[in-house]
């Protein structure tokens, strides 16, 4: 199964964007820092640009938030790459005569629709700024914790 990557981009483009505030930052330079194209670079900061988390203008190599670091949640970020792209899905391609997949696909949207009100509430409490601090903290104790 394939799984979307464009919410942990679009917050390392953020991120390197915020790191090197006011120096040249081409979609090049941020492509290889996500070790991407900058084709998707170009895509991915055209979105955050539409939902007003980045600044950028054609022709110059100087892109910079859109708000403050501690304005932005991972929810923001979310919503500007993945749209309202829900996090659970459910098969629709049970088989029709199987009782348990007429029924199952009724008796787990009610949990799915909690697990997205509850993780997106958990995402807006989650801003650039706290990623970025816990980001100075990796780099302070030259490790990464387990959560």
């Amino acid at each position: 199964m394939k799984y979307s990557t464009r919410l942990s981009d679009a917050v390392h483009l953020l991120l390197f964007v915020h790191l090197n505030s006011g120096q040249p930052l081409s979609s090049e330079a941020i492509a290889k820092s996500i070790c991407t194209n900058p084709s998707y670079v170009r895509q991915m900061m055209a979105k955050l640009k539409a939902a007003g988390l980045l600044n950028s203008n054609r022709g110059q190599a100087k892109p910079s938030l859109g708000r403050a670091a501690e304005d932005i949640s991972l929810l923001d970020v979310y919503r500007a790459v993945e749209g309202e792209k829900r996090l659970l899905h459910l098969d629709t391609h049970t088989n029709p005569d199987c009782g348990v997949g007429v029924h199952i696909q009724y008796a787990l949207q009610g949990y799915f629709d909690r697990v997205q009100q509850e993780t997106e509430g958990a995402m807006q409490q989650i801003t650039l700024q706290n990623v970025l601090d816990t980001y100075h903290q990796e780099i302070s104790y030259g490790g990464h914790t387990e959560n």
